[in-house]
């Protein structure tokens, strides 16, 4: 890649709303000189970010994806590449990185994707880059919790990750259906079959199986899980192989109310890739049901930020030949100095993993989930610097529940 004084990151899709926090956080914590691009379709959006911040170096440059050569021309002299787009763009992304020269990072591929994105190992290998797949909350962060159990261990047994988040905040109105992140991404996690790493083999289970109660720590307390479609399942079954890794899982708590609405919306079929004919055209309704619900209005909070999160990452093991087990914690409740809630342990990330990047700090090549390139202390610590703290218990035996 490359050499240059000048750090130069490019936030693909950072008007969105996990892009916009990377942003933010690189705004907040890349060094002084560094450059920030901000490159959305939605120039409008772009460049109030940049008015908003009146950051030195930072710019507002509009992209559109179905013209890549144009793409790859406006952002020359990219040295990391952190794509915010839906992970369906991931190929399309990791091929413009190679074309700038670029590391890369994106927020996760589904399970499927990040299996096809493995493909591209040998080529950014080659070119002495680095391609980071699945560096959020989770994957991502839930990734590096397992990683700071198993690694010391003799063997591994089984890896378990539970999600459980409340938000008790107060708004002017009640948001429909309340969504952070893509609502395509969601119904496909509440529609595709779920994988699961079972008895040393991947299989795939009913959507939304495994739904039942669970406590989590205060102040989250009972939640109810369950199986979705995400790619630590992978990442992880293949990074511990070698440990005998025999048990990966994946759950995930949304609110009651949310999860009946979803379903409902699955059921009448909406959750569908398959184009519907009209008079005008074609729209998958998926496709439809995701533009309309990205557009909600969005409510404003009229109390402070009363959100919280936890990632819970359940390892089990031997040590010095004896079954033990860990649970890794992390604590999220947001960063109100920022005016961002707990969507900061997604947004934040691959700023993190960005300048770790650049600053030599990650030294694997190629395409790499995150346990196998990032050290896990330096990484918790940045996570500590933004109001994000871990929790950690080890336990004899393997009797620990794991949802």
């Amino acid at each position: 890649m490359p050499k240059s004084k000048t750090p130069v990151f490019t936030v693909l899709g950072g008007a969105g709303a996990m892009g916009s926090i990377t942003v933010r956080d690189l705004i907040e914590t890349a060094p002084a000189e560094a450059q920030i691009w901000i490159a959305d379709a939605n120039i409008e959006k772009a460049q109030a970010l940049v008015k908003a911040h009146k950051r030195k170096g930072l710019k507002a440059v509009q992209v559109n994806m179905q013209e890549p050569a144009a793409l790859v021309k406006a952002l020359k002299g990219t040295q990391v590449l952190l794509n915010s787009l839906p992970y369906e763009f991931n190929l399309q992304v990791m091929e413009f990185a190679l074309e700038l020269g670029a590391h890369y990072t994106d927020l996760g591929g589904l399970f499927h994707m990040t299996r096809k994105q493995v493909a591209l190992h040998e080529a950014f290998e080659k070119a002495g880059l680095t391609a980071l797949m699945g560096i959020g909350a989770a994957p991502g962060i839930t990734n590096l919790l397992a990683k700071l159990a198993a690694d010391p261990m003799e063997s591994v047994h089984s890896i378990d990750i539970l999600l459980g988040a409340i938000d008790k905040t107060k708004y002017n109105f009640k948001q429909i259906l309340p969504v952070s992140y893509s609502f395509k991404t969601i119904l496909e996690e509440f529609s595709l079959q779920p994988a699961v790493f079972k008895k040393g083999k991947y299989r795939f289970l009913k959507p939304m199986s495994g739904l039942k109660a669970y406590r989590f720590p205060a102040p989250v307390g009972q939640q109810y899980p369950m199986y979705t479609l995400h790619s630590e399942i992978y990442n992880l079954a293949e990074t511990y192989k070698a440990k005998g890794i025999e048990e990966v899982s994946f759950k995930i708590a949304f609110d009651k109310d949310f999860v009946e609405k979803v379903r409902f919306l699955r059921d009448l079929g909406l959750a569908s890739p398959e184009a519907i004919s009209f008079a005008e055209g074609q729209v998958a309704p998926i496709d439809l049901l995701n533009s309309v619900v990205m557009n909600q209005p969005v409510p404003e909070a009229i109390t402070e930020p009363k959100q919280y999160e936890i990632l819970r990452v359940i390892v089990k093991g031997k040590e010095q030949g004896k079954r033990i087990t860990w649970i890794n914690d992390l604590h999220t409740a947001g960063l109100p100095a920022w005016g961002i809630g707990t969507d900061i342990d997604t947004g934040s990330p691959p700023s993190i993993a960005a300048q770790m990047l650049l600053a030599g700090e990650i030294t694997e090549r190629g395409v790499c989930p995150p346990e196998k390139a990032i050290k896990a202390e330096p990484f918790f610590q940045a996570l500590e610097k933004r109001g994000m703290h871990i929790h950690s218990s080890r336990k004899p035996g393997w009797a620990t529940p794991v949802g």
